[in-house]
């Protein structure tokens, strides 16, 4: 029984995908150590950054975060503890929580923004010209779900 193997052309663009995501999210987890913050978390920090001062769902952030809402509640659980974010009960139905960066959750996501952009500019962007953004940016809207688009 003959195994399917990819191409020498697909096995270089996967493996060179994978090398480069792996390098890339090192580095930027290793600038933003020092700071306290893992990715995980800062990922959701920013979000709430995003969001402003009208916060967001506990639902929306799992969603986004493309975690369980188990997984994503400990994860919550970290921050609020840290005194970075802020759970309240949603004051649309009573039902679920909205979520809201403090004082000290704002510095720090600036903070971390600042470094995270910085490294995203020396390992990511200051190497490709706008034609090779522009190729991504439609190849990774190809590859997303129909029913994942956002």
């Amino acid at each position: 029984m003959a195994t399917e193997r990819l191409s020498e052309l697909e096995d270089s663009a996967w493996r060179g995908f994978l090398v480069t995501h792996d390098r890339i999210w090192r580095e930027i987890e290793a600038g933003l150590a020092p700071l306290g913050v893992s990715m995980a978390e800062y990922s959701v920090l920013a979000l709430l950054g995003e969001a402003g001062r009208k916060g967001m769902r506990m639902s929306e952030l799992a969603q986004q975060r493309l975690m369980s809402s188990g997984g994503f509640t400990r994860l919550a659980d970290r921050l609020e503890r840290r005194g970075l974010i802020e759970r309240r009960r949603s004051a649309d139905d009573g039902r679920g929580f909205e979520v809201y960066l403090t004082k000290e959750g704002r510095a720090l996501t600036r903070k971390a923004w600042r470094r995270q952009h910085s490294d995203l500019r020396r390992l990511f962007f200051d190497r490709l010209d706008d034609d090779d953004l522009e190729t991504l940016a439609a190849i990774w809207t190809r590859l997303t779900p129909p029913d994942d688009a956002r």
